[in-house]
């Protein structure tokens, strides 16, 4: 515990059934869940369908972001999130897999980890290279949220102002910037 509140940016994802029903109902439970792990919900997006990533890997998801009040270091977040996700049966056994429950930190505050020159490598990584290395350890802001409409498109309903630390842009300008085609099959559910 670091003493002082912090917000946190989560995005939520799932695209297979979990113990309490379908991928939206396990989105709602999670979201009920975190204030036992001392996240405090104070904004939850409105739920988005979106195309499975990576592209025909699986059933399409239900993606949210939700921003929370935290008193958790980076480490801890990361912790109460992995608690909560297995509480829903993930497993971790492939990268970018299916899933009954995601859950990614995507910010907080404007923590920049490990530093700023590791998290502009895992950003700067070709989609290659994203699919067959993962970072070993946490990496803030997430490396990927600037490319992904299913993060920006729930985020901006939320925290449309919320700058990337490294990058100057907001939420708003890192959704401008994604082409039409990254964007059409996203819709609200």
């Amino acid at each position: 515990m670091t003493g002082f509140r912090s917000n946190a940016l989560i995005a939520l994802g799932a695209n297979l059934p979990s113990r309490v029903g379908a991928p939206a109902q396990t989105l709602i439970a999670a979201v009920a869940a975190m204030p036992a792990q001392g996240l405090s919900v104070r904004a939850v997006s409105r739920f988005f369908a979106t195309p499975c990533f990576p592209p025909g890997s699986g059933p399409d998801y239900v993606n949210a972001v939700v921003r929370v009040e935290t008193d958790h270091d980076p480490a801890a977040c990361l912790a109460a999130l992995h608690a909560i996700e297995a509480g829903f049966g993930r497993e971790r056994q492939q990268r970018w897999g299916m899933r009954t429950l995601d859950l990614d930190l995507l910010a907080l505050d404007g923590t920049i980890a490990p530093d700023p020159a590791t998290q502009t490598h895992w950003r700067d990584l070709s989609p290659e290279e994203q699919r067959r290395i993962a970072p070993d350890q946490l990496i803030l802001p997430h490396p990927r949220l600037q490319d992904r409409g299913f993060v920006l498109v729930p985020l901006a309903d939320i925290a449309p102002d919320w700058a990337h630390p490294i990058l100057g842009q907001t939420v708003r300008d890192m959704l401008a910037a994604l082409s039409a085609a990254d964007l059409a099959e996203i819709r609200p559910v």
